[in-house]
């Protein structure tokens, strides 16, 4: 088993290193194609005007002419080497705007690639999914991004309506992956995903996705008002609303604190807000358009414990009634749900409630564990 990650690791080096080589060289054969250019340039440039004032210079005390006549072929001589810089300034400048063309054409040529990509994600759905109640179930799922190269191997799992399912395991398991092919953002390679007993594939993908809220670790907010960034804009949602949402999950006495309270100016990402405040502000955007299924990602992971509680609180109320997925590194924020999913390179290694997880002293007692001694050191 070793020698093979030897050798798969072994193999990328010489892939990396043959690229980077291959980099370097044409690197330097720029630069080199440079230093050459510009040098040239500017030696023919003054070469010219050399032979210019050398052949206007050569006979000019012997002419029989008046001063007036030779200032005026000075005058000329002059303009003529300002017109040569002219001419030459645009050469100087040729090499450099090559290197920017280059790099247009290299750019536009994957733009160009992702437009002419086709729609792989059928959009054939007819059923409605207005009346969507939540239940999900995974059967024998496998997904890959390329080829064969499986990120989930036969995941099976069932959410029944209103409960909650946590999703832990290292970075890079699989959890993220499952969320977006609840949301199907990617096509599966084998098995089925059903929502309310139904495919997937067999709703229409604006109103699957209408009913679904995810709520992600790094919450992006636009430059205006509190009540545009929770509303998005949308005018079905009267401010009535976004209080009684607020005051739900908890943030309306902040929110009245601010000058302005609910027309008050947040900054490009929130960045007049905490952490915290942020991510609560992302609640009251999902409440408000009231999702039959609830996702969350991470949503604790960089806050302080002070936050953590507000927030927990928060989730509380907002899972209330709804199925929920929680995607959690803090095992803390997870002790109340319904089912706990240990995922480890894609695949399911235990199942259970927090207690019996921690029962049967598995992959999950040992996240639990180093977890917690983390937290004491």
């Amino acid at each position: 088993m070793w020698y093979r990650l030897f050798a798969a690791e072994e193999r990328e080096h010489k892939k990396f290193t043959a690229i980077n080589k291959e980099h370097r060289n044409a690197n330097i054969k720029a630069i080199f194609a440079y230093s050459v250019f510009f040098p040239i340039v500017e030696l023919v440039m003054a070469v010219s005007i050399g032979l210019l004032v050398w052949w206007a210079a050569k006979d000019a005390n012997s002419l029989t002419i008046s001063i007036t006549e030779k200032e005026k072929i000075a005058g000329v001589i002059t303009s003529f080497i300002l017109c040569l810089n002219l001419l030459f300034r645009p050469l100087r400048v040729l090499a450099d705007k090559f290197n920017v063309l280059q790099m247009g054409m290299i750019a536009s040529e994957r733009v160009f690639k992702i437009h002419d990509e086709p729609d792989f994600m059928p959009n054939n759905g007819k059923s409605s999914a207005q009346h969507l109640q939540g239940k999900i179930e995974f059967d024998n799922v496998w997904f890959a991004y390329s080829d064969d190269n499986f990120v989930l191997k036969n995941i099976s799992f069932q959410i029944n309506k209103g409960e909650t399912l946590a999703i832990v395991g290292h970075t890079g398991s699989g959890k993220t992956s499952i969320i977006s092919l609840i949301n199907r953002l990617y096509q599966i390679q084998k098995g089925t995903i059903k929502v309310d007993d139904k495919n997937i594939e067999d709703y229409s993908l604006d109103e699957l996705r209408s009913k679904i809220a995810v709520v992600l670790q790094d919450v992006f907010l636009f430059s205006g008002s509190v009540l545009d960034n929770v509303t998005l804009h949308n005018p079905s949602i009267t401010q009535k609303e976004v209080e009684q949402a607020a005051k739900l999950i908890g943030i309306h006495p902040f929110i009245m604190q601010l000058p302005g309270g609910y027309n008050y100016k947040v900054m490009e990402r929130g960045a007049t807000l905490s952490l915290g405040q942020r991510q609560l502000l992302s609640f009251v955007r999902a409440l408000l358009y009231n999702p039959a299924i609830l996702i969350l990602d991470e949503a604790t992971s960089s806050v302080d414990t002070e936050s953590e509680l507000l927030i927990q609180q928060a989730i509380d109320k907002l899972i209330a009634g709804r199925t929920s997925i929680i995607i959690a590194h803090r095992l803390s924020t997870i002790q109340k749900a319904n089912k706990i999913i240990v995922l480890d390179k894609g695949e399911i290694k235990e199942t259970g409630t927090h207690q019996e997880l921690l029962a049967k002293k598995g992959a999950y007692y040992q996240l639990h564990k180093m977890q917690f001694e983390k937290e004491l050191a």
